[in-house]
């Protein structure tokens, strides 16, 4: 597929996870956060924060080691198995090598003793985020797809989109000014258990032409269904 990488943050807040058991430290973090136009869920435990991941997308986990049920570290590499690449940043007291080196191999990104200073952190913070965005948006021109996020956005702005629409426009795009035939769309949009029809491809079809105003779809009669950039 020919596309560029999207290098500047798309216009939306990101969401961050904050796995912190100290109250008064959390608070101060939050506010600090979202005086950053960041998004942050809080949770005091290991278990809540493996839970919460299940629930939610997030763009950055901020992971304190010490914290009741299940450890940072053990939470992080429990992630890690899942095949959750989120970008993650260790906060903690812990000022050994050691701890150091467990925190990388459990699949951290980077790691901040405290006391630290806010700055570097929002810094930090920041060049992940970018890093992150880089390697997983590729665009189409206005048409932007985040692979880990399953997230497609047009003219910078998410697409609210039902499973089957997300499935349907990622095909299109991938495929992007050639024509994709019928057989394959009913194929990835129903599996075996399900009966798809033309008149509900129809149907998703004109949901997704009416979201991409500068953008074609063209029905190739008999054959399928094309995306024009």
């Amino acid at each position: 597929m020919l596309a560029m990488k999207l290098h500047g943050q798309l216009n939306q807040l990101s969401k961050i996870l904050l796995l912190e058991d100290d109250l008064l430290f959390a608070e101060t973090l939050i506010d600090l956060l979202e005086d950053s136009n960041y998004l942050v869920s809080h949770v005091t435990n290991g278990q809540d924060a493996i839970d919460l991941t299940y629930e939610k997308k997030f763009d950055l986990y901020l992971l304190d080691i010490n914290v009741p049920l299940i450890n940072g570290i053990t939470v992080l590499k429990e992630l890690r198995q899942a095949d959750d690449k989120t970008a993650t940043i260790f906060l903690t007291s812990h000022k050994d090598k050691e701890m150091l080196r467990k925190s990388f191999l459990s699949g951290a990104d980077d790691f901040l003793t405290k006391p630290f200073d806010n700055d570097e952190l929002l810094l930090r913070i920041n060049a992940l985020l970018k890093r992150a965005l880089a390697d997983t948006i590729e665009c189409i021109g206005l048409l932007c797809h985040d692979e880990v996020h399953q997230q497609i956005f047009y003219d910078k702005k998410e697409l609210e989109l039902s499973k089957k629409e997300y499935m349907l426009l990622l095909l299109l795009m991938q495929h992007i000014n050639n024509p994709v035939p019928k057989e394959l769309i009913l194929d990835e949009l129903w599996n075996k258990s399900e009966t798809g029809s033309d008149g509900a491809l129809r149907v998703y079809i004109n949901r997704i032409k009416q979201l991409l105003p500068q953008m074609s779809i063209e029905n190739i009669r008999g054959f399928g269904y094309k995306l024009v950039s």
